[in-house]
């Protein structure tokens, strides 16, 4: 595999990489409850950072985690590659006058030894998958006011985890996100002028456009011509946000 890139090299730990003079930045898709570590730690390596979705374990990492980056002069951006698909933003942006949002993500996850079930690790539906059906409701709708919430634990996680999101003007938002389902992906949206839905919305096996390299490609973009971010960590910060209050309404 290394020998279609000639260039490349490997590092004996992670230390050694943001050690690299030669490395402008990072990406990096470690377990949950690392994001927070090894961003600052990066950051204050002098990289940017390319941080997997969700950013931090909750809004307070998030936040510590921006002002590292403003203090550091560095790029940070969490790496929510749906929303650099060309066919969701359009969807998105075609939208008028939303008033509900209905948005589900659910897999069935079979090895007990998986992360994901292991809260210190940062696991449960929530945060792996849950994340996704927030950002695209607050994508559409904005920041919402009310939050209620139901969840299925486990071990400490959230196997399923269901909420119930109030906006301004009346408007709502279902959230559904599960670890014990058939695969399921799906965003309705039912505005004034009709009922419009999208298929698999956040991670298309087989999608010829690629996202991730989108998503790559505007990272490098802001890096090198010094412009903002594509997802501003206000953005980020105020999902986490949206999730904290999820999980405190469904107590765990």
């Amino acid at each position: 595999m290394l020998s279609a890139y000639r260039e490349a090299r490997l590092c004996d730990s992670y230390e050694q990489l943001i050690e690299q003079r030669d490395v402008d930045a990072v990406y990096i898709p470690l377990v949950n409850n690392l994001h927070l570590e090894w961003t600052l730690r990066a950051l204050d390596a002098g990289k940017h950072v390319l941080c997997e979705k969700p950013l931090g374990m909750n809004a307070v990492e998030a936040e510590e985690m921006a002002a590292a980056a403003d203090r550091a002069g560095k790029r940070l951006m969490e790496a929510f590659m749906y929303r650099f698909d060309p066919r969701m933003r359009d969807f998105v942006e075609g939208l008028h006058d939303p008033l509900h949002v209905n948005a589900t993500f659910g897999f069935h996850l079979r090895a007990p030894e998986d992360y994901r079930f292991q809260a210190s690790l940062g696991g449960g539906a929530l945060l792996d998958v849950g994340c996704y059906v927030a950002s695209v409701s607050r994508w559409i709708m904005g920041e919402p006011i009310d939050v209620m919430a139901a969840a299925r634990m486990q071990g400490g996680v959230d196997l399923t985890t269901t909420a119930l999101l109030a906006f301004d003007g009346g408007r709502s938002a279902s959230l559904w996100c599960s670890f014990e389902s058939p695969e399921e992906q799906e965003v309705t949206v039912i505005a004034r002028d009709g009922v419009h839905r999208r298929d698999r919305p956040f991670n298309l096996l087989d999608d010829p456009i690629g996202p991730y390299r989108l998503m790559v490609e505007s990272f490098a973009d802001s890096v090198l011509n010094d412009r903002p971010i594509a997802i501003p960590l206000a953005e980020s910060i105020a999902n986490m946000k949206t999730l904290d209050r999820i999980r405190e309404a469904a107590r765990f």
